[in-house]
């Protein structure tokens, strides 16, 4: 099976936006961004690997794994040149490929991005990955976010949906163990190379919430120079809904400096 991705307004004229959610998540999860943005914006929306309609789709495994299944999918798809967002797991993807296609990036936008420090809140993760049932993922969802916010009920309906496909969880904590790393003394999340992105010389944009639960904060002091950061006061995890205006204006300018 092969990856699906929803596309939208795509031509030659212009390098498309693609869109890659956290783990857990669909493509439809950036709703709430895509409705600040240009309705006739160049998008693709991925679903995953191992993900919504991708469930069964080559690729599933860690950051490395997926961005490799994703820069295979651009090849197949002729496309050359393009502007890149990711949150969280999307955002360690996103950072992937433009490390191994730095000349193909036009911009690339991180938001709250894995693979910046060892440190993640896996059981927090299991029970989102785990969540079936629209409250059941509004739960799990809270306790990524800061307190206080409401998640679309519509939004709700359409990750349930993927979630009572067969295998769906089953898959989903297959790859969760696939980037987490165990030690003597705790659980952690695998790390990128940043040692190697310095140089890519790509228009970066990183926003992370000050009082993310999942990632700390203090993950955002390791981007590399020249990056833009925003941090987000009182903001947890979940940034795509917790302030889409601010994901909307980071890919806005990434996008325009690119």
């Amino acid at each position: 099976m092969t990856l699906f991705a929803e596309v939208r307004h795509l031509s030659s004229a212009k390098a498309p936006l693609v869109l890659l959610h956290g783990f857990g998540g669909i493509g439809a999860s950036w709703a709430p961004v895509i409705a600040r943005l240009d309705p006739g914006l160049p998008l693709l929306l991925y679903d995953l690997p191992g993900h919504g309609r991708s469930l069964d789709a080559g690729g599933v495994g860690h950051a490395g794994v997926m961005a490799k299944a994703i820069l295979d999918d651009f090849d197949k798809r002729g496309l050359s040149f393009f502007h890149l967002c990711g949150h969280s797991m999307g955002g360690a993807i996103a950072s992937l490929i433009a490390l191994r296609a730095r000349d193909r990036v036009a911009s690339l936008t991180l938001v709250s991005p894995g693979g910046f420090g060892s440190e993640i809140d896996h059981r927090a993760l299991q029970r989102y990955g785990l969540a079936v049932e629209p409250d059941e993922l509004a739960g799990g969802l809270a306790a990524m976010a800061a307190q206080g916010v409401a998640f679309e009920a519509a939004g709700l309906d359409r990750l349930a949906a993927a979630r009572r496909i067969a295998g769906a969880t089953d898959r989903l904590m297959e790859i969760l163990q696939s980037f987490l790393v165990e030690t003597d003394e705790r659980i952690g999340q695998g790390t990128l190379p940043l040692s190697s992105f310095p140089d890519l010389g790509i228009p970066t944009r990183l926003l992370w919430g000050t009082s993310d639960p999942i990632l700390p904060v203090a993950q955002a002091k390791n981007i590399w120079q020249g990056a833009e950061v925003t941090l987000i006061e009182a903001a947890g995890h979940m940034l795509i809904d917790e302030a889409p205006d601010r994901v909307a204006a980071a890919i806005r300018a990434a996008m325009a400096e690119g």
